[in-house]
């Protein structure tokens, strides 16, 4: 049976936060396969909310620079009405539409994919200060095992 708690790390990437540019924080992947970034977007005004996912070689953001390789991404464009997550071309970055509705945006990341860095964060470019954005990373696939996971946020 799955217990999120023994099995994944749940750790906050961006609190909620108006329109402006926003940089998440840096977690480290060296200790997990695998993280699911879950970005959820209050779209109170027309202006399109663009997500990016950069990496670092750690938690505090040395040598960051735009992920290369696409990943896998999954959006509810209004999560009020629905709760089914589509999936979209793969790529390096999701842009929402300009519906004002609330999104759920979710990339997948293998850390393999990270190569000779081992942190990533989420960014979001300026949009309306309208718009609502936070987000949470979900770590999973822990390389050591244990009664509590690995931190995510030291190296």
């Amino acid at each position: 049976m799955f217990n999120i708690v023994q099995e994944a790390k749940l750790v906050e990437a961006l609190k909620p936060q108006a329109g402006a540019a926003l940089t998440g924080d840096y977690v480290s992947l060296k200790g997990y396969r695998k993280a699911y970034v879950v970005v959820h977007v209050n779209q109170a005004n027309a202006a399109v909310v663009a997500i990016t996912i950069e990496k670092a070689t750690d938690v505090s953001g040395t040598g960051t620079t735009p992920i290369t390789a696409v990943v896998p991404i999954w959006a509810n464009e209004d999560a009020v009405t629905s709760d089914e997550l589509v999936a979209q071309t793969a790529a390096v970055g999701f842009t929402t539409s300009a519906a004002t509705k609330d999104k759920i945006v979710v990339f997948e990341i293998d850390a393999a994919l990270l190569a000779a860095f081992s942190a990533i964060t989420v960014k979001t470019a300026a949009s309306n200060a309208a718009n609502i954005t936070s987000a949470l990373y979900l770590l999973v696939g822990a390389r050591y095992q244990g009664s509590t996971p690995p931190s995510a946020i030291i190296d």
